[in-house]
């Protein structure tokens, strides 16, 4: 997806949370989130030799370490994106819905829409993502032990 908004698609990007400002920026195609999503492309190429550097022959050529610091951070981070407690995730997404947590009058609407694509579409899959990286790091840790 990242590739495909870097070469100019607009696959899902209505339907990321951000702050409006944000996003009319990221709609506009403004050169920094051009730039991130070339980053974030390189990163999922990175992630896929990572993956694959912990089951297959050729990935013993990577320090053990880096392998295990990668996926455990990786696992982390998505489990605690998915989760939300500083925003996004489902902790954020329901306290928007529920009105415990409202936001700003002016963007009410819009928050709401985005807190409902993210509840259905993004947290769920951070969590799962997050959690096949972590099984990944963990089966890692038991085979590789010395």
């Amino acid at each position: 997806m990242k590739l495909a908004q870097a070469l100019g698609a607009n696959a899902l990007a209505d339907k990321d949370p951000l702050p409006p400002d944000l996003r009319r920026r990221l709609l506009a195609r403004d050169p920094l989130f051009v730039a991130s999503h070339w980053i974030l492309f390189t990163l999922a190429i990175v992630g896929i030799v990572i993956a694959l550097a912990t089951i297959r022959p050729w990935g013993r050529r990577f320090p053990r370490w880096i392998l295990l610091t990668a996926t455990w951070t990786a696992g982390i981070f998505m489990i605690v994106r998915s989760l939300g407690p500083v925003g996004y995730g489902f902790v954020g997404d329901t306290l928007v819905l529920t009105g415990v947590q409202p936001p700003p009058p002016q963007h009410a609407e819009l928050a709401r829409h985005l807190a409902r694509w993210d509840l259905m579409l993004w947290s769920p899959f951070f969590l799962l993502w997050g959690l096949l990286w972590t099984a990944t790091a963990w089966r890692f840790t038991r085979t590789t032990r010395t």
